[in-house]
């Protein structure tokens, strides 16, 4: 017998939810074969069998939490699973229903208190051939995880993904419509349908109070725990963004139809500095200095349920547009919630742009164990002064978030020269 343990997924992590079990109870499992997928305090994860054998008992039900290292699954041998997975189901008591009792979770909220009534009502046989794992319909984890949040019952929709997947557009479909909760709604509030993931204070009925999805629980933590833990000191920098703004148009033009962003740029250039300038590239323990041989830039990107931040490796020894079609991959497994533990883990320094928004600059908070992240802000059209004259030209803002226990002023002040300096003349970039 083999216990499943909450595997670590993330540097981060600390705890994980079961999203969705692909295998159940009495199942085959070869080698390789997803087993469950995980939520995270940054994705939704696939965790694939590292043994072969037959999932025996599951020991955490679907919208339930765990911590890291508790057990999760039993698995056991092909052979000696034969008699035992039947009895092994996380039922109060072991029944003469042994397969409607694994599946009676299939709603995030109602999970736990649904195991007993099979075994109470001598019906209950009828229903449970609806919500095995054979015949529950196949849906991707972010809509597990979306359906559950808005309480939606999978069962109600059709999946218009291959094979007929419930997909993340299906529930956002049925969250406009409203039309696929009615079957969970009555059960869990009929006084109150319309709003099932959401509770509003009792005290004032004008303010609806929103429970915290674990992105946010989790982002709130670590940026808490940030501030308090290292001390933040900010450089901030005008940067002359003309010759920036008229190299990307060439490199465009040049690469046409691929695309670098100015954050490409940005991106490079940092990373460019940061190989000259290794005492940035650096993390804080309380026993030494971390310098890191090697550069990973990790680029804030903002998504449904908060910001994740996916790490381009090794961008100093990458060419724009390589960063610029990294970074786009990123961002869109970010937003399909698909990022692996790898894709957010290891980086060492971060960038987070918020000029897209029209935002002139902000200070962002450093991402731990990196010790700075640049801010950086929407590219302006503002008058200059050049040779004497005033003429039109482009300004950007730029700020540099550092942690005072790894880097010093005059450290990060050399650092952020050389960032503008490359920023204002990007043939140096590539050079």
């Amino acid at each position: 017998m083999t216990e499943i343990l909450m595997p670590r997924l993330s540097d981060t992590m600390e705890e994980g939810v079961i999203s969705s079990w692909q295998k159940q109870p009495g199942d085959e499992i070869a080698v390789g074969d997803v087993l469950v997928d995980i939520e995270t305090d940054k994705a939704v994860m696939e965790y694939e069998a590292y043994e072969a054998g037959v999932l025996e008992k599951i020991l955490v039900g679907e919208g339930e939490t765990a911590a890291i290292g508790a057990p999760i699954a039993v698995v056991v041998p092909k052979g000696a699973a034969s008699g035992a997975a039947p009895a092994a189901e996380p039922a109060p008591e072991a029944k003469a229903e042994p397969k409607a009792e694994p599946e009676a979770e299939p709603e995030p909220a109602p999970k736990t208190e649904a195991a007993p009534a099979p075994a109470a009502k001598p019906e209950a046989p009828a229903p449970a051939p609806r919500r095995t794992g054979a015949s529950r319909p196949p849906a991707s984890p972010l809509a597990r995880r979306l359906a559950r949040d808005h309480g939606i019952d999978l069962a109600a929709l059709s999946g218009s993904g291959p094979g007929g997947r419930i997909v993340r557009a299906d529930i956002e479909a049925a969250v406009r419509s409203g039309g696929a909760a009615p079957q969970q709604a009555p059960a869990a509030a009929p006084s109150a349908p319309a709003a099932p993931a959401a509770a509003s204070r009792a005290d004032d009925p004008d303010v609806e109070a929103v429970p915290l999805n674990r992105f946010r629980k989790v982002a709130a933590r670590r940026l808490t725990e940030s501030k308090q833990n290292a001390p933040h000191f900010y450089l901030n920098r005008e940067v002359d963004a003309e010759a920036l703004v008229a190299f990307r148009r060439t490199v465009n033009e040049a690469l046409a139809p691929a695309k670098v962003s100015v954050n490409d740029l940005v991106v490079k250039a940092c990373a460019t500095a940061l190989r000259e300038h290794p005492a940035v590239n650096v993390s804080y323990t309380e026993e030494s200095l971390l310098f890191h041989k090697r550069v990973h830039v990790g680029v804030a990107v903002a998504v449904e349920d908060g910001l994740v931040v996916p790490v381009v490796r090794d961008a100093d020894r990458k060419s724009v547009s390589e960063i610029g079609r990294e970074t786009r991959e990123l961002a869109g497994r970010a937003r399909d919630g698909k990022l692996s533990a790898n894709d957010m883990s290891g980086g060492t320094f971060s960038v987070s742009n918020l000029g897209m928004f029209g935002v002139d600059s902000f200070s962002a908070v450093i991402n731990p164990p990196e010790a700075a992240i640049l801010a950086v802000g929407a590219v302006r059209d503002e008058p200059v002064v050049r040779d004497g004259q005033v003429v039109p030209g482009k300004r950007m803002a730029v700020t540099l978030s550092v942690d005072h226990r790894a880097c010093d002023g005059a450290t990060a002040a050399a650092f952020l020269a050389r960032l503008a300096e490359l920023l204002e003349n990007p043939l140096l970039i590539v050079a």
